[in-house]
C-alpha cells in the first residue's frame, strides 16, 4: 500500500484524476487485493465525480468479502438509482452480501432483477442464488434454482449438497452425490467435507464408512481438511478405534486433529488418555482448552476443571474471531436466553426471544429449552403452555425429553400435579429420572405425599442407587410428619448400601483451587486451618458476650 499511495500521489500531481480507467484500476486493487485497503478504496471512490460500473463492481466485491457486507447492498442501490445497469460480475457479489446478512428479501429482489436484465440463467448468478437461499433456509427456492441450471458446475453441486448437510438432510445430500457420480463428475474436498459433516451430525456411521471407502478406492487426493473431517466423523459416530487409526495415519496433524482425538477419548470418559493427548499437543487453541475443561467437568472432577481454567487464563489464550463473530446467530441468542432463565428473569428471556424473531433468526430446539426453563423458574404457566404449543404448530420442532422435563417442572411448581401427570402419559418417549425427579420436587413443594409415593416405584427402577432421590422423598415424609415412612426410606437406603453424598465446597486462593468436605483432614495444612477456625469461633463468642454485656449496661443506664 505504501507504493500504491505514492502512485496515487503521482496521479494527483500529474492531474490524472479524471482518468477513470486509471482510478478504476486503483480502486480495484485497494478493494480486492489481499494487500489492499478497502477504506482507501472508498476514499478514492468518493472523490470520483462520475464513478463507472467497474468501480462500483470493485467496491461491491470488496465489501461483500468484508465484515460489513451491508455496504455492498447500499452501493448496489445507489448504482441502480444512478441508472447504471449491473452486469453478471455485479450480481454474484451482491447476492453474497445478502447471504452474509441473511437478507432474503433483498436476495429475492436481486433475483427478479437478474431475470429482468437477462442474467438470471448465467451459472455464476445461479450459484450465488443457491448459496443465499440455502443460507436463509429457503431450500425450496434453492432447489428450484438448482434444478433450472442447464450446465451445473461443481460449485452448483457443492452449494446444494452443503445446504442439505447444514440442515442435516443426509438422504438428499447423498442422492445428489450419487447423481454427481452417475454424471462422472469428480467431487472435490468441499463435496467430501460436506458429506462427512452430515454423517457426523446425524451419527450415520455406515454412510461415513462408505464415503471413507470411496476415498480410499478412488484414490482421490485429499488434504488435511478432509482427513480432519474423517476423524471428526468417526469421533461423533462413536467409533474410537477408527478415529485413532485415522489420527495415527495423519502426517500433517494440526491443532484441529489433536483436539478431535482428545475430544474422542473425553467423550468415552477416558479422562487420563484425553489428558495425555491434551498435554502432548504441540499447539493448543481455545477449543482445545475447552474440550479438556469440559472433560473434567463431565467426569465430576471439578477441581481439575477449575485448575485448568486458571492455567488457560494465565497462558494468554483468549477467544478469537471464531469464538466471538460480530453478528448474533441462534447460538448467541440461545446463550443469553438460557442465562436469563437460569437467574429467574423469565419475562426478560421472553423479551429476548421476541427480539430474536424480530431479527429474523429462526429458533431451534435449544431455544425452546431455554424459553421453557425461563417460564418454569418464573412461574409463567400460561406462557409456558403457549410456547410449548408453538414449538410444533408454528416452528415444526418436535418436543424432546428436555422440553417435557421443563413443562413438568413448570406445571409441578404451579401445583398442577394432575396436569403434569397427564402430560407424562402423553409423552412419546419413556420418562427418565429427570422427569420423575421434577415431579417429585413439586410433590415436596406442595406436600403431596401420595403422588410422591407413586413416583418412588418409578424412580427405584430407573435410579436404584441415587441417594439424592431417597433424601428428597424422605424430606417429603418428614415435612408431612409421617415418621414411619421416613424409617422405611432409611431402611431401604441401609439395606441397599446407599450412602448420602457428602457436600463439597470449593475455595480459590491465589489461583489454587482447594476442596473441602465435612470434617475434612486431607489438606496438608488441615491442623492449622482447624486451629484458625477455633480461634475465630472463640473470638466470635467473645464478641457476642461483650455485646450482651454492653446491651445490659445500656438498659441499666436508661432505668
Amino acid at each position: 500500500m505504501r507504493e500504491l499511495r505514492q502512485l496515487h500521489a503521482q496521479i494527483i500531481f500529474h492531474c490524472l484524476t479524471n482518468e477513470n480507467l486509471t482510478l478504476g484500476k486503483l480502486i480495484s486493487f485497494c478493494a480486492v487485493a489481499d494487500a489492499g485497503d478497502l477504506r482507501y478504496a472508498q476514499l478514492i471512490f468518493d472523490q470520483v465525480i462520475e464513478p463507472n460500473k467497474f468501480m462500483y463492481n470493485s467496491l461491491i466485491r470488496g465489501y461483500s468479502n468484508s465484515d460489513d457486507p451491508v455496504k455492498s447492498l447500499l452501493l448496489y442501490r445507489k448504482m441502480i438509482g444512478l441508472g447504471l445497469c449491473p452486469n453478471e460480475f455485479t450480481l454474484p457479489f451482491v447476492l453474497k452480501a445478502c447471504a452474509g446478512k441473511s437478507a432474503y428479501w433483498d436476495a429475492m429482489v436481486v433475483h427478479g432483477q437478474s431475470i429482468k436484465l437477462g442474467f438470471g440463467f448465467q451459472v455464476c448468478v445461479q450459484n450465488a442464488l443457491i448459496n443465499v437461499y440455502v443460507v436463509c433456509g429457503l431450500f425450496q427456492y434453492a432447489r428450484k434454482v438448482f434444478d433450472a441450471i442447464s450446465e451445473r458446475t461443481l460449485v452448483s453441486w457443492n452449494s446444494m449438497i452443503g445446504g442439505y448437510s447444514r440442515m442435516g438432510c443426509c438422504k438428499e445430500a447423498f442422492l445428489l452425490f450419487q447423481q454427481m457420480r452417475e454424471l462422472q463428475l469428480e467431487p472435490d474436498k468441499f463435496t467430501l467435507v460436506n458429506l462427512l459433516s452430515v454423517c457426523s451430525h446425524g451419527c450415520y456411521l455406515d454412510l461415513g464408512r462408505y464415503l471413507h471407502l470411496y476415498i480410499e478406492v478412488s484414490g482421490i487426493e485429499i488434504d488435511h481438511i478432509v482427513r480432519n473431517a474423517l476423524l471428526d466423523m468417526y469421533v461423533k459416530c462413536g467409533n474410537l478405534q477408527y478415529a485413532q487409526t485415522i489420527f495415527d495415519r495423519m502426517s500433517d496433524k494440526n491443532v484441529v486433529s489433536w483436539t478431535s482425538i482428545c475430544s474422542a477419548y473425553a467423550k468415552f470418559g477416558l479422562v487420563e488418555i484425553a489428558q495425555e493427548f491434551f498435554y502432548t499437543m504441540p499447539v493448543k487453541n481455545v477449543v482445545s482448552w475447552n474440550t479438556m475443561i469440559s472433560c473434567y467437568a463431565q467426569g465430576g472432577r471439578f477441581k481439575e476443571a477449575l485448575d485448568l481454567f486458571h492455567k488457560m487464563c494465565i497462558s494468554g489464550v483468549v477467544p478469537d474471531e471464531a469464538t466471538l463473530i460480530p453478528d448474533k446467530n441462534v447460538v448467541s441468542w440461545n446463550v443469553i436466553t438460557g442465562a436469563l432463565a437460569l437467574h429467574g428473569f423469565g419475562l426478560d428471556a421472553i423479551g429476548i426471544f421476541e427480539n430474536m424473531r424480530a431479527d429474523g433468526i429462526w429458533p431451534d430446539k435449544f431455544t425452546f429449552t431455554g424459553l421453557l426453563c425461563a417460564c418454569s423458574h418464573s412461574g409463567l404457566i400460561d406462557m409456558g403452555r403457549c410456547y410449548f404449543d408453538r414449538m410444533t404448530s408454528i416452528y415444526n420442532i418436535s418436543p424432546e425429553i428436555e422440553h417435557f422435563s421443563c413443562m413438568i417442572d413448570l406445571l409441578g411448581r404451579g401445583g398442577l400435579l394432575e396436569e403434569a401427570i397427564r402430560l407424562i402419559g402423553a409423552m412419546p418417549m419413556k420418562p427418565d429420572v429427570v422427569i420423575w425427579g421434577a415431579l417429585l420436587g413439586a410433590c415436596r413443594i406442595h406436600g403431596n405425599v401420595e403422588i410422591g409415593k407413586l413416583i418412588l416405584k418409578q424412580l427405584l427402577e430407573l435410579e436404584p442407587h441415587s441417594s439424592g432421590l431417597y433424601v428428597l422423598l424422605s424430606n417429603i415424609f418428614c415435612e408431612a410428619q409421617r415418621w414411619e415412612d421416613v424409617k422405611k426410606i432409611r431402611k431401604l437406603m441401609k439395606d441397599g448400601g446407599i450412602m448420602k453424598s457428602r457436600a463439597i465446597s470449593f475455595i480459590e486462593i491465589d489461583g489454587c483451587v482447594c476442596e473441602f468436605i465435612v470434617e475434612d483432614k486431607r489438606h496438608e495444612l488441615s491442623s492449622c486451618i482447624y486451629t484458625m477456625l477455633d480461634q475465630l469461633t472463640d473470638y466470635s463468642k467473645s464478641i457476642g458476650r461483650l455485646t450482651d454485656l454492653s446491651n445490659a449496661f445500656l438498659d441499666t443506664a436508661e432505668m
